[in-house]
């Protein structure tokens, strides 16, 4: 049976999973804005007018993974609150969702670096 210890730690971890989606979004809109700071300070000239779209995909991508962190993290938290309610432990093991979240953020970094080499 589930006790209030059980609850409050699966508690956290939702909200530590909302903290990291959040995080994500935000790191999205500041590498979307990157290309527009580029122009405004000078470094890209003034007639590239498509000078900053990779920076724009590639930080609305970041922001789509940050809404998909937040939404998984949500299905999760109801699923596992509801095994608890039930009786059921909870699910021991790596986390899938933290592996595919750092997988992808890895994957993104290398595209990143590769952006800002190119660039």
């Amino acid at each position: 049976m589930a006790d209030a210890r059980d609850y409050l730690a699966e508690e956290r971890t939702f909200l530590a999973w909302t903290r990291t989606g959040l995080a994500v979004m935000a790191f999205g809109f500041v590498v979307a804005r990157f290309g527009v700071l580029v122009k405004e300070i000078g470094i890209a000239p003034d007639d590239s007018t498509h000078s900053h779209r990779p920076s724009l995909w590639l930080g609305t991508t970041l922001i789509a993974a940050g809404v998909a962190v937040n939404l998984l993290s949500a299905w999760r938290h109801r699923r596992l609150v509801a095994a608890l309610n039930r009786g059921q432990s909870a699910e021991r093991g790596p986390s899938t969702l933290a592996i595919a979240l750092a997988v992808f953020l890895a994957l993104f970094g290398i595209v990143l670096a590769i952006y800002l080499t190119v660039v």
